[in-house]
């Protein structure tokens, strides 16, 4: 499923980041993002964009009106179509997670979580984002979140990197170089 999910995600980022294309990828991304949003909300609608006994034409049909209400770009339309003629409608939230990671990629930016002990103030995130930039030399897209228990300190995951800079993760190092010694 891994290799399926890759494969429409690297199609739809190469049609994106198509230069004659001239298309906003985070644009995109928002219009595939609200129509996955009307598939998660509404059951009939899925059951009949996913029922293989109804005949493509009317579900392009169904799809035709719902991205003409919504205002999407034509590719996106597509996308969706081929989707849905190849029977992946069920594999469309993991396929716009990839998608986002592809396009990130792309554009480079790197994606990092920030666990703090307390909520940082704006001039802190604008110092933390430029030096994980500097660490990974790609533009940074943060998501912060509290978490008491670090004590103090914030804890960083970019990708499969974790940066602890927390007191929590100092004590466990004395911890551990204790218990060694």
């Amino acid at each position: 499923m891994a290799s399926v999910v890759g494969t429409y995600a690297r199609a739809f980022a190469d049609v994106v980041m198509n230069r004659k294309n001239a298309l906003d990828p985070a644009r995109m991304l928002q219009e595939l993002q609200a129509l996955e949003t009307l598939f998660e909300e509404s059951d009939a609608l899925r059951r009949v964009m996913e029922n293989p006994s109804i005949p493509g034409e009317q579900k392009r049909a169904v799809l035709d009106a719902l991205t003409g209400r919504l205002g999407s770009a034509r590719q996106v339309r597509n996308f969706v179509a081929v989707l849905t003629d190849h029977r992946r409608l069920p594999l469309f939230g993991a396929i716009l997670k990839r998608l986002e990671l592809e396009l990130d990629e792309r554009q480079g930016f790197a994606e990092a979580q920030v666990r703090s002990a307390r909520q940082l103030s704006d001039s802190e995130r604008h110092t933390l984002e430029a030096e994980i930039a500097k660490m990974t030399g790609k533009k940074v897209r943060a998501r912060y979140e509290q978490d008491a228990s670090l004590l103090g300190g914030a804890v960083v995951q970019v990708g499969s990197t974790i940066y602890d800079g927390s007191v929590k993760g100092q004590i466990e190092k004395i911890r551990e170089q204790l218990v060694e010694s």
